[in-house]
């Protein structure tokens, strides 16, 4: 028969949705695919329950129905700092994942270079290869997963097309500083590449720091697509509800590869999270209040077993140090395995997200029920005893 794609041979599956299938299967804990365990505002699913009565149901505008457009525009705007237009600026997207692939498709051609750190999203590596484009891994150095601006400029030498940046970072939980993003700009501009942002976190930030968008810094607009999604923020994982904001020059092609590729979102789920896109200020403070609650409950609880940690800046992830309790000569991958046998806990093996030989760090999430996050801090105590070690 005829030879399939070679793309495929390049990566995997996704290792964190087996880790959630062996996490199903075990009946464990799952702290691998970031998803919450409690409810979306009642103002969202009280107005999804109206629409099931009265629709949409048919297909949206390609580009988004208008209403959800507008929502996001005015959204955006508020925290963004600029005017954005919903008819020539937005295209709703099946989550911010078709929003990256179609972005890299209408900003790449096959061949090109596009860099990205590394500890990096998963996705992203494959995607990148889904392009026939080339990867370019800039290390983000543990504990504190800073990067060096040499290293940094190097890859911009290479002739990169694009960066490829999450912010707040999957799955590192840094926040950039304003600093780091005005280099990282800077270089844009100087080497003449794009800054693909993924933002889906950017309302989970700790300890008064602050998300700046890369769209808004000197020179950036003209070279940016920010995507993000209603996923985190709104926790609705399961709706799929993206977006991607970008200039015209560049949201016409954008465009062109979602309507072909996607065709359009799901238009009930869009006409309900309005509402969503609607709140007030205080909802952003108290739904970051919540997730700084959730970061205390389970990083002071891993902080007291002793298992070592690198403190999130944002988003609900913790990468943690099991250096102690892999066996020599095992995988990362069959460590997290085990650990759902004997422990009854799920997490992601590191090697999953580092372009680097990482065998000792795994990626475990807190946005759950107190009570959620306890009976994990209960599977995760006492290792060495149910591990055998």
């Amino acid at each position: 028969m005829q030879e399939l794609s070679r793309r495929n041979a390049q990566f995997t599956e996704s290792v964190i949705r087996r880790m959630t299938r062996i996490s199903i299967a075990k009946n464990a804990i799952n702290l691998a695919q970031g998803f919450p365990d409690f409810d979306p505002p009642k103002a969202i699913t009280d107005r999804l329950k109206e629409v099931c009565d009265q629709g949409p149901h048919q297909y949206a505008i390609t580009m988004g129905a208008p209403n959800f457009r507008r929502a996001i525009a005015k959204k955006c705007e508020h925290f963004m700092g600029r005017a954005i237009d919903p008819e020539t600026e937005i295209v709703c997207t099946i989550g911010s994942t078709e929003a990256m692939v179609d972005t890299l498709f209408a900003l790449t051609n096959p061949g090109d270079k596009v860099a990205l750190f590394s500890p990096y999203f998963e996705n992203y590596h494959a995607q990148i290869i889904m392009c026939d484009c080339t990867p370019v891994y800039i290390p983000l150095i543990p504990p504190t997963y800073r990067f060096d601006a040499n290293v940094l400029e190097d890859a911009f030498k290479e002739g990169i097309k694009a960066i490829l940046i999450c912010n707040p970072s999957n799955p590192s939980g840094r926040v950039f500083t304003y600093d780091e993003l005005k280099l990282i700009a800077d270089l844009c501009v100087k080497y003449d590449a794009y800054a693909i942002m993924d933002e889906v976190y950017e309302h989970i930030i700790y300890d008064g720091r602050k998300h700046v968008y890369m769209n808004s810094l000197p020179g950036m607009w003209e070279r940016t697509v920010s995507c993000s999604s209603l996923s985190k923020t709104y926790s609705i994982t399961g709706w799929r509800l993206g977006y991607a904001i970008a200039p015209r020059h560049l949201m016409d092609r954008i465009k062109q590869y979602h309507d072909f590729n996607a065709v359009g979102a799901a238009s009930p789920l869009m006409e309900a999270a309005c509402v969503g896109l609607e709140m007030p200020d205080s909802y952003y403070e108290e739904f970051g209040a919540h997730y700084a609650h959730m970061k205390d409950v389970f990083c002071g609880g891993m902080r007291d077993l002793g298992i070592q940690f690198s403190e999130p800046e944002g988003t609900y992830f913790v990468l943690a140090d099991f250096s102690e309790f892999v066996k020599k000569g095992q995988s990362d991958i069959e460590f997290c395995e085990e650990l759902v046998d004997k422990a009854g806990i799920a997490c992601v093996p590191g090697s999953s997200f580092f372009k680097e030989n990482v065998n000792n760090i795994c990626r475990l999430h807190f946005a759950k029920k107190d009570e959620t996050l306890y009976k994990a801090l209960d599977c995760l105590s006492d290792l060495h005893k149910k591990l055998g070690r």
